[in-house]
């Protein structure tokens, strides 16, 4: 029944997106077959590696450097509450400036590499994390921290077994977040002075009119948010099998 789901509203938006442009004749409105039909001459073998393989690497190093860093930082900031009182109000300065805005910026520091890519990935996507981090480490059950310091549980074995794990269904929200942030970002820094990948493909089809190649470029983007989440899911579900266990269980109590 929830593969049905996952897989009716997806087919009803295609079929209404079928039905609504079957007599388009506007050239920045294809047909959706014109473009289906585009789709395996644009996205070859070749192309996949020149623009997709090289989004995905910068999409993953971003994430990751915003995971790490999210995580690190946001366990710090949560844990001490001094160190929270000290570090919100440049906190909240930060957060509220969009990522988009800071691409000039770090392209003036990083260049116009992957440097600069990977940089304004991470610094959009590392938000969510933080954010959550910090909430998710100060809910920490006081109980169970006076009970571990009771038994002599201090230092890492600490900090694995009760801060982090306490805190991982936050954390893995605040990862869900920043997954969605970093694909947009990913585009948004590919059309600044790139040579390759999804967003600098996108641009390069707008730009000579090639409309139905650009939108073979927005259904690959759909398709590999798609593809994400659902790897995202199935990690999310084997990391935090015991938190959705424990909620399963608790809603069958009467």
């Amino acid at each position: 029944m929830r593969s049905l789901y996952v897989v009716a509203l997806p087919a009803l938006l295609v079929a209404v997106w079928w039905f609504a442009s079957d007599s388009s004749t506007d050239v920045f409105w294809p047909p959706l077959r014109t473009i289906l039909k585009t789709f395996p001459d644009v996205w070859t073998g070749e192309r996949l590696r020149a623009d997709v393989l090289p989004s995905m690497v910068r999409l993953l190093a971003g994430y990751a450097s915003a995971a790490v860093v999210g995580v690190a930082l946001g366990t710090v900031i949560g844990s001490y509450r001094r160190v929270r009182a000290f570090c919100e109000p440049v906190l909240e300065f930060l957060r509220a400036i969009p990522p988009p805005v800071l691409v000039p910026v770090i392209m003036l520091f990083a260049g116009i590499g992957d440097t600069m890519k990977i940089a304004v990935i991470a610094s959009g996507a590392v938000w969510p994390i933080l954010l959550n981090t910090v909430e998710g480490v100060r809910a920490v059950d006081s109980v169970m921290a006076e009970t571990a310091r009771s038994y002599g549980i201090t230092g890492v074995a600490r900090l694995r077994s009760l801060v982090l794990r306490a805190a991982s269904p936050q954390i893995f929200a605040g990862l869900r977040q920043a997954l969605s942030i970093g694909i947009i970002l990913m585009v948004i820094s590919e059309m600044f002075a790139a040579s390759n990948g999804l967003g600098f493909t996108i641009v390069q089809f707008q730009r000579s009119f090639a409309i139905p190649d650009m939108w073979t470029g927005i259904l690959v983007l759909g398709l590999l948010g798609f593809l994400l989440s659902v790897v995202f899911q199935l990690v999310e579900r084997r990391v935090l099998g015991w938190y959705h266990g424990l909620r399963a269980s608790s809603r069958r109590s009467p």
